[in-house]
């Protein structure tokens, strides 16, 4: 009995162990927002965004790049949470014309109540490495990084099977 499991693999990879550790990372990591926004009563764009938002401020065309939404479904998304009171809209320091987005203590609690246990946690383990170990670590992760920063560029080019 045949069973097709789609696309051939390149040659010359092989599922070593932490590549195996690597997509099981990601298929939890996929689940967080889900899980996080149901437990928070948000919607996951609304999730994401909040979490955009506690790292840096941006307007709304930028969440809307960031999401890959409309400008439209942006402004419902900000819409949304600012009647929450977990953002709020101010003009834009430099140019009047745009809106900046705050995140609130309100918004940014509600993240950190879901997340902050997972973050303990990677930081408990992030200490347990040695200096060096935390480089190795850290290469692999920007190495992921740019392999899937890859897969989003436009244009980039599929790898010959």
């Amino acid at each position: 009995m045949s069973h097709e499991s789609g696309p051939a693999m390149p040659t010359g990879w092989a599922e070593t162990e932490s590549l195996l550790a690597l997509r099981e990372m990601i298929a939890v990591s996929e689940r967080i927002n889900r899980v996080v926004a149901r437990r928070a009563q948000l919607g996951e764009s609304e999730l994401v965004t909040l979490s955009h938002l506690s790292r840096e401020q941006i307007g709304p065309a930028e969440v809307a790049r960031r999401l890959d939404v409309s400008t439209a479904a942006a402004t419902g998304i900000v819409d949304r949470l600012v009647a929450r009171g977990h953002v709020e809209r101010r003009p834009h320091a430099g140019d009047r014309r745009r809106t900046e987005l705050v995140i609130t203590e309100s918004g940014r609690g509600e993240v950190v109540a879901h997340l902050l246990p997972m973050f303990v946690a990677l930081d408990r383990l992030d200490r347990s490495f040695s200096p060096e170990e935390r480089e190795v670590v850290a290469r692999y992760l920007r190495g992921v990084t740019g392999a899937y920063q890859a897969v989003l560029a436009e244009g980039s080019e599929r790898p010959t099977v």
